[in-house]
């Protein structure tokens, strides 16, 4: 199973977006699971090695550059949501899942 971690600002609102993208991904017959963290313990999470790709959201794209050499040391991707992926309405959550499957 492919696993994302999304990182934003308090890990709220990208708790809600990880939900319902992992639901999509279900109902999709396609195994990744999303997760969320807050910006604060984003470079802790991708220590941990748990994921296979991390998610920026647009509201902490600040942390963007520190956060990169995190997942560089992991060799594991990290990209910037763009803002209209990170709506949790349908039309945003299919294409979040774009971008995690990109």
């Amino acid at each position: 199973m492919k696993k994302a971690l999304i990182i934003c600002a308090g890990g709220m609102s990208s708790s809600v977006i990880a939900k319902k993208t992992t639901e999509f991904f279900q109902k999709k017959g396609v195994e990744i699971e999303l997760d969320a963290t807050s910006a604060t313990q984003g470079a802790a999470e991708i220590a941990k090695d748990q994921y296979d790709l991390y998610l920026v959201s647009p509201q902490t794209k600040m942390y963007f550059a520190n956060l990169e050499k995190a997942a560089i040391k992991q060799n594991k991707p990290i990209v910037n949501i763009p803002p209209q992926a990170y709506v949790p309405i349908p039309m945003g959550i299919e294409k979040m899942a774009k971008v995690v499957n990109e």
